[in-house]
Parts: C-alpha cells; sequence; structure tokens
C-alpha cells in the first residue's frame, strides 16, 4: 500500500523568490496561499505551475516536499532561518527574505519591512491574508525549484495542471502513484535545490501592494 499524503498543486503568477523562498538550501512557503499552508502537513508535497500570463504558463516552477510546519514565531526565533530575514544591505535573494512576521509585547504583529510591506509601514491587506487563517511556514528540505528555467510538465503529469483559480487537491492511490512518476522523472533528471532564478525578478527590488 502506497504511503498516504496530499498533493497541492496552484498556479504562481509572481514569482519573485518570496512565495516560495528557495534560498539557502531550505524552500519555505512563509506567505501567501493560505489555505495550503493551513492544511498542508509533514509528507505532503506541493507543485507550483506557471500562471497563465507568466513565461512559464503550465510548466513546473518549483516542487517541494513538506519538511516540518511551524508557527511564524517559532520561524522568527528559529537561527537555522535567520538568513530568510529580509536584509537591505545585500543582494536580492536577502532584500526577498519571508521570515517577516512575529509579535511584539502587546501581542500584535509586526511585518518587517519586505516584499510585502508599504515601504517601512505595515500592509494591511498583505498582512491580513498572510496571518488571518493560519500561522504556518511549510519548510522544505526536499525541493526542486526551477524559476526561470521552469520545465514542461510531462504530457502524462499534465492532469495535475491546476485549471482552477485556487489550488487542487490530489490524493487517491492513483493520484499518489501517478505524483511518484512524477517525482521520479524530476529526481533523476534535474538537481534537488535552485535549478534557476525566480521568473519575476527584473534586477530591483519590488513591494507587493497587495491589490
Amino acid at each position: 500500500m502506497l504511503k498516504p499524503m496530499k498533493i497541492y498543486s496552484y498556479k504562481i503568477t509572481r514569482d519573485f523568490g518570496f512565495a516560495p523562498n528557495p534560498y539557502f538550501g531550505i524552500c519555505t512557503l512563509a506567505t501567501c496561499k493560505p489555505d495550503i499552508r493551513k492544511l498542508a502537513n509533514e509528507g505532503d508535497w506541493i507543485i507550483g505551475f506557471g500562471g497563465k500570463n507568466t513565461n512559464a504558463y503550465h510548466k513546473i516552477v518549483y516542487l517541494m516536499e513538506v519538511s516540518e510546519v511551524i508557527s511564524f514565531e517559532q520561524y522568527w526565533i528559529d537561527e537555522r532561518f535567520v538568513q530568510k530575514r529580509p536584509r537591505f544591505d545585500k543582494n536580492l535573494k536577502y532584500c526577498y527574505g519571508d521570515n517577516i512576521y512575529h509579535k511584539n509585547a502587546q501581542g500584535e504583529w509586526i511585518q518587517e519591512q519586505s516584499h510585502h510591506s508599504n515601504g517601512i509601514e505595515i500592509n494591511p491587506n498583505n498582512l491580513k491574508r498572510d496571518t488571518g487563517r493560519t500561522t504556518n511556514v511549510l519548510i522544505s528540505t526536499n525541493y526542486w525549484y526551477f524559476g526561470d528555467d521552469a520545465i514542461n510538465t510531462p504530457s502524462d503529469f499534465a492532469a495535475f495542471f491546476p485549471e482552477c483559480r485556487n489550488y487542487r487537491i490530489f490524493q487517491s492511490e492513483e493520484d499518489i502513484r501517478q505524483f511518484l512518476l512524477l517525482k521520479n522523472h524530476i529526481e533523476n533528471n534535474y538537481e534537488r535545490g535552485m535549478n534557476g532564478l525566480p521568473f519575476s525578478q527584473k534586477g530591483k527590488f519590488i513591494q507587493y501592494k497587495g491589490e
């Protein structure tokens, strides 16, 4: 019998190296996609496909196994993820750090200056979307990130592409069997970790307003 798991697939319309953040040998999903962050458990998998208005449409942008599920507070204080805190005195992979949420002494959210802030001020749209439904951060040490070198989806696995607007979940035995074939194909043909740069990065740091 196959090991039970869920496979979450969704379309990526903006890929700045922020959500997901594939840097420093660990892929993290700490912002956006609150439903996936709320539902996914250790051992589940996430596939991000390029959205319609991208140069990666229908292609696989990244694939990650969920190694850990931790809270924003744990993410902030864990020494493993200090490099994921945004810094603006270094290059773009530091600017797009996704370790941005923690609470002050009054229990109020602090949103660090980041891709999701409004300059140095809090962006309430992004704060609500990122923290409103869940405080979960998904951690992966077993991932393939392709970014602007997104790979074609083999025709046998096109069913994993999410035609819907939000996301899809696959969990039947046949789904898992097909997914493992896809995972083995990627594992046998590509190096784990980063295989490309984010396709939305254009050489300067950009903040997302959250429209």
